[in-house]
């Protein structure tokens, strides 16, 4: 295995500017946490979705929780947990979209192409590949409504983002 990269301190320049200028007219200082609208979204980390402009929500409104794939992994219902007894959520959403690559590539697909960009063997890392995303959707919005510590306490459903219209249809 290589080394891993060191960075030098202007790597990160662009970013620590532009982070300059969002906070010279930063206004959301003072938030308390919650979920002021009540709400918990688990997406994908796919950056064509806007977790909270896709609901008309604002910062402040919701807890969101992004993972390849916008499966309710156990990370994500340790969130969930948190977010229904400690931070004003009454409603989750389970978000995947459409075009996700962990639902459109094999296992052995995504292992290759990661191998292949690494130049090192990735055959070992399992992706977590979802091949029915409807299945997939249900089994995590049972997860959810059957949790003793969720179910009860929160609307649970799952929902199907389509990246090319901006829409969210119920599906679960």
């Amino acid at each position: 295995m290589s080394e891993p990269t060191t960075t030098t301190p202007a790597d990160f320049d662009d970013l620590l500017a532009a982070n300059e200028h969002f906070a010279e007219t930063f206004d959301l200082a003072g938030f308390d946490g919650v979920a002021h609208a009540g709400i918990a979204i688990v997406t994908c980390m796919d950056s064509r979705i806007a977790p909270l402009a896709m609901l008309g929500l604002h910062p402040g409104d919701a807890k969101i929780f992004r993972n390849p794939g916008g499966r309710v992994t156990p990370q994500a219902l340790e969130a969930i947990v948190l977010a229904v007894h400690l931070l004003n959520v009454n409603r989750v959403l389970v978000v995947p979209h459409t075009r996700c690559a962990v639902a459109s590539n094999t296992e052995e697909e995504l292992q290759r192409r990661v191998g292949e960009s690494a130049g090192v063997d990735a055959s070992w890392h399992d992706f977590n590949v979802v091949t029915d995303q409807q299945a997939a959707l249900e089994h995590d919005v049972h997860v959810l409504r059957s949790h003793p510590l969720i179910g009860e306490r929160a609307l649970i459903g799952g929902f199907m983002y389509d990246v090319d219209t901006g829409r969210i249809s119920r599906q679960a």
